[in-house]
């Protein structure tokens, strides 16, 4: 009898340990869910919305460098996952910076907080981007090294490159990422 008590009481003091015991940082899990990549584009959305109600305010001294939305689905998956990141985050790097430009030629406030919400929200989709184990982005010397850009010359065409962006290139990016190819495949604990 007493052996089993002892046994019982070693089990519990284990548990209790396990509970207790002070836990090493965990690696930030994967974000697969792509609720959160909606919150972002009706919040990408709602700017360009309130864009649109402004003209003169909102005009852009000198045309902004965007990236390409135009997906080719066949080229699109010929490519590598590498390079795929690479082309979404060198888009985000580019909204990024032109968000940040528009940011200071505009002096409505209400509209400044939409800019500063769509920036903020792309340091967010970078930090999605890093939980799946994509690799941190450099950005080139000079953009004319970039490929696949463009360059829009309303506050408007910007806020619309940035929404389609994100419907497109970054949803197929996070579709087809592995971690959530993994996440997906593992069993339910």
């Amino acid at each position: 009898m007493l052996q089993k008590t002892g046994r019982g009481l070693i089990v519990l003091l284990l548990i209790l340990l396990e509970w207790t015991r002070p836990s090493l940082p965990t690696p930030l899990r994967p974000i697969c869910d792509l609720r959160v990549l909606n919150r972002f584009i009706k919040e990408a959305r709602d700017a360009e919305v309130a864009m649109k109600s402004c003209r003169e305010q909102c005009s852009l001294s000198a045309s902004i460098t965007v990236p390409q939305t135009k997906v080719d689905f066949e080229v699109w998956d010929t490519k590598k996952a590498e390079e795929q990141s690479q082309e979404v985050q060198a888009g985000l790097w580019l909204l990024q910076r032109a968000l940040s430009l528009l940011r200071t030629s505009i002096a409505n406030a209400e509209l400044q907080s939409h800019i500063d919400n769509s920036i903020t929200n792309l340091h967010s989709i970078n930090a999605v981007l890093l939980s799946l184990n994509i690799q941190d982005y450099t950005p080139p010397d000079s953009i004319t090294d970039l490929e696949g850009t463009w360059s829009v010359s309303t506050a408007a065409e910007l806020l619309e490159v940035h929404v389609n962006f994100l419907r497109g290139k970054l949803r197929l990016l996070l579709q087809g990422a592995q971690a959530c190819q993994q996440d997906a495949n593992s069993p339910s604990v």
